[in-house]
């Protein structure tokens, strides 16, 4: 840490340090707000998980397998026939809002994390 300096403006003491000092302060707190919400529980995802969400042509089969489930599993946990969640997966078919939120309350995780807003060129 760089020289620390007091001065005074207008009656009020400041503590005066070297910019970068500031921003590693910054990234601390940052870092410990972080850190406080995974004591909490909250869920972190393996860097490999992540990749796999960025590259994968089904999300739901990627949490699914990532949760260690099968698709019999995921498919009754979801209220949902097998075949239908087989066809989901595989991008034949859609499901509807309902059926997406199950799914995802099945697999633990948001119903955006499962939908992926296609960018158009």
């Amino acid at each position: 840490m760089g020289d620390v300096r007091k001065t005074v403006i207008d009656g009020e003491t400041y503590v005066l340090i070297p910019e970068e000092d500031y921003e590693d302060l910054i990234d601390t707190i940052a870092a410990e707000k972080v850190l406080a919400r995974i004591r909490a529980g909250e869920e972190t995802w393996p860097a490999e998980l992540v990749y796999a969400l960025w590259e994968t042509d089904s999300r739901i089969r990627t949490y699914r397998n990532y949760r260690g489930m099968t698709v019999s599993e995921l498919a009754a946990a979801a209220d949902i026939s097998q075949p239908y969640l087989s066809e989901i997966e595989a991008g034949k078919k859609t499901g509807s809002v309902a059926v997406l939120k199950r799914i995802a309350t099945a697999l633990k995780v948001d119903l955006d994390d499962l939908v992926v807003d296609a960018v158009a060129d």
